[in-house]
């Protein structure tokens, strides 16, 4: 689905591609349903595509099926090999590698190795181009994930990128030779738009930022809270986003008497988020792995927070330890331990000096890693070995 709010990561690595001159174009296979967007979404100059697939009949399908077999006669072997797809799947993949090959692309890249990763895999075969994918959190980790569908998606594709090393040994451990080509790039930010400010003088506020689901860990944050106005503490904190457990967390806030203290803020946009970064005193991401074994990867937003001079707190799960270096680049306390996080929400709201020396290092590590100009370009660097890999592809633009 494009766009998503929640996938801000994905338009700064459009933005990154096309500021460096790499033509491209953007497939969605699902309409938006978020209500709003960041206006970073108005700078995308890719064209847009929606592979409309709803309520598809059978004279479509046979329709779309001679049209795609003028340019691929093997096309009945090939879907022969996608008889686990569902029909939706499949129609969309074909609209996919025959818009491909009337364009002139020459290679398919997805976020997140589910559904989109299986459609551009069909894609390609039936188009003969190379694909490669971006595996995030959720579709490594979910307990409902296609163990089988992945390995497959892992051995066709010319390149597995994923977004942070913890997950590429999780990938090489579990798929073994199918995850041999598993390479490790961040999510990048634009620096310029996430700007460091000091931390020095900002009020006592806590901010947590995230989708309103289990694997955020925002219940603990809470209960951190209740610890803290029981010692007495000034403070405010502040959660901005949205999702299935926003009545719950309500219903705590009310039960532990936070009103006062603890406010949801419900979505904003990103331009809102960076306000309010930047008028924090702490950021709390308090990740545990849920019940149904999803996780965070390395969430974009804990990059951004790190890169706007606000010292952080985190957990030492999945990704977060490749940034959060305890009392280096910030704090890391045990998950679902709402004391723990107290004690460290409490260190940093009343000890300065650690939160800006914290505060430094993190922007350092940020303009090391995370740059987007730098994260985009080894992406372009995996795109061009793929098409020159290609014997019907080869791309055109230099991996600048």
């Amino acid at each position: 689905m494009y766009p998503r709010y929640s996938e801000t990561f994905i338009v700064n690595e459009i933005l990154a591609h096309e500021a460096a001159g790499l033509s491209v174009e953007i497939f969605s296979l699902r309409y938006p349903i978020d209500g709003r967007f960041h206006d970073t979404l108005a700078m995308v100059r890719a064209p847009l595509t929606y592979l409309t697939a709803e309520n598809i009949s059978a004279s479509a399908l046979w329709t779309l099926i001679s049209d795609v077999r003028r340019d691929q006669p093997k096309l009945w072997s090939i879907l022969d090999g996608a008889n686990d797809m569902g029909v939706r799947d499949v129609y969309q993949a074909m609209l996919l590698a025959q818009a491909a090959q009337r364009r002139d692309i020459t290679n398919l890249h997805a976020h997140f190795g589910s559904v989109a990763t299986r459609v551009a895999r069909l894609a390609s075969k039936i188009a003969g181009l190379p694909y490669t994918f971006t595996a995030h959190a959720k579709d490594i980790y979910h307990q409902d994930v296609d163990k089988e569908a992945m390995r497959c998606s892992m051995e066709d594709a010319a390149t597995v990128i994923t977004v942070s090393d913890y997950n590429r040994r999780h990938l090489i451990a579990n798929y073994g030779q199918a995850a041999s080509h598993v390479e490790r790039v961040y999510n990048g930010l634009n620096l310029e738009r996430f700007s460091y400010q000091t931390p020095l003088g900002r009020p006592p506020r806590i901010l947590s930022v995230g989708r309103l689901v289990e694997k955020k860990g925002f219940s603990y944050l809470i209960e951190a809270c209740a610890e803290l106005a029981r010692r007495g503490r000034d403070f405010r904190c502040s959660i901005i986003g949205t999702g299935p457990l926003e009545d719950a967390l309500h219903e705590q806030i009310i039960q532990l008497g936070l009103e006062t203290h603890v406010e949801l803020l419900g979505p904003e946009p990103q331009v809102e988020v960076i306000r309010q970064l930047t008028g924090s005193a702490v950021f709390a991401a308090p990740f545990v792995i849920s019940q149904d074994g999803n996780r965070e990867g390395l969430p974009t937003v804990l990059l951004e927070a790190m890169a706007s001079g606000t010292p952080c707190i985190s957990t030492d799960v999945t990704g977060v330890p490749e940034v959060i270096r305890h009392e280096v680049t910030g704090l890391l306390v045990r998950p679902q331990d709402a004391i723990a996080l107290a004690n460290a929400l409490e260190r940093i709201l009343h000890d300065e000096a650690l939160g800006l020396k914290m505060a430094k290092n993190a922007r350092r590590l940020i303009e090391e890693n995370f740059d987007n100009g730098q994260t985009a370009r080894a992406m372009r660097e995996i795109f061009v070995r793929a098409a020159q890999a290609s014997p019907v592809s080869q791309l055109a633009v230099e991996p600048s």
